[in-house]
């Protein structure tokens, strides 16, 4: 009896259909975000940066080669190459 009674649950357990979950990523939550939300654009001076969005509240001195410079803000960090935007990173 013990054996029918394993028997009928294992086979149940892999003969029922898998639950369908639904994930929000976080990637399309951050592109929503990121599009909603101003912010520095690619290819932007630091002139129009902060003409734009002010003083940031820390400026980080330029390293490496090419030198890459770090201004944090508020909601988002800006990293430049030289003089130009290269990547705006919104904080969660």
């Amino acid at each position: 009896m013990k054996h029918v009674a394993l028997l009928v649950l294992i086979t149940a357990l892999f003969t029922m259909p898998p639950l369908a979950v639904g994930d929000t990523l976080l990637l399309d939550v951050i592109a929503e975000t990121s599009d909603s939300m101003p912010h520095p654009g690619r290819g932007q001076t630091m002139e129009q940066v902060y003409n734009k969005f002010g003083q940031a509240r820390q400026e980080l001195s330029a390293i490496g080669k090419p030198p890459i410079t770090r201004w944090v803000y508020e909601k988002f960090t800006v990293y430049f190459e030289y003089d130009r935007v290269i990547k705006t990173v919104i904080h969660r």
